[in-house]
């Protein structure tokens, strides 16, 4: 009774990681004290609902993409700081989600909150919404730095996933501990193997990342 417990649990586990492509892990297995808050799960984003291909909150990213962060969040413990993710590999049926949502100029229910200065009509042209995602290869991470003993993010100077200027990481008219904990971040993603986008202080992706030209479609679950 006891083997045939032990192999159906087995079996359960092995049909759950089967749904991932090889090369790909749960983050939580290798960080299991990683803050992990995927947006696009919920309707706190810019969309305003749950979006498409995300079943769970469970972070998904390469092998070599957790290894790296793993080595981050283990330095950033040493200083009473922790990471916090707010998105890993993302389906290209997400992505597709996106471009949907842009194109209906009359939907514009979180505008206030996500991009107050920008006209949707507009999110294409200024690179808001592509039609394809590096996170989709699988090395990419959207992700702040929180404090160890509350749980409270770092004040970066602007919200994740903000459409402006006021996101870009160079961005002057900001206070100088804003400017300060967004180079925290640069200084100890940068050291372990990440690249940072420019317009985007939360935004980053391996160096030499293993998938550089797939864009992959399963389901984060």
């Amino acid at each position: 009774m006891e083997y045939r417990l032990t192999f159906f649990i087995f079996f359960i586990c092995t049909s759950l990681y089967a749904q991932l492509e090889k090369g790909f892990v749960y983050v939580e297995d290798v960080i299991p004290d990683l803050d992990v808050e995927l947006r696009y799960y919920t309707p706190n984003n810019f969309v305003g609902k749950p979006i498409e291909g995300y079943q769970s909150n469970k972070l998904i990213l390469t092998l070599q993409a957790t290894n790296a962060l793993k080595k981050i969040h283990e330095a950033l413990q040493e200083q009473n700081l922790c990471l916090k993710v707010y998105d890993g590999y993302r389906p290209q049926r997400a992505v597709n989600h996106f471009i949907t949502w842009a194109k209906d100029l009359n939907d514009t229910i979180n505008k206030h909150k996500f991009y107050p200065n920008v006209k949707k009509r507009n999110l294409f042209k200024e690179e808001y919404i592509a039609s394809r995602s590096g996170h989709s290869r699988g090395s990419t991470v959207d992700l702040t730095i929180i404090d160890g003993n509350t749980g409270v993010p770092l004040d970066m100077g602007s919200a994740y996933d903000f459409f402006g200027q006021e996101s870009w990481v160079n961005y002057e008219n900001i206070t100088e501990k804003q400017k300060y904990n967004r180079q925290l971040l640069q200084t100890f993603m940068l050291k372990f193997g990440f690249r940072n986008y420019p317009k985007e202080w939360w935004h980053f992706t391996l160096r030499g990342e293993p998938f550089r030209d797939t864009y992959f479609d399963f389901p984060v679950k």
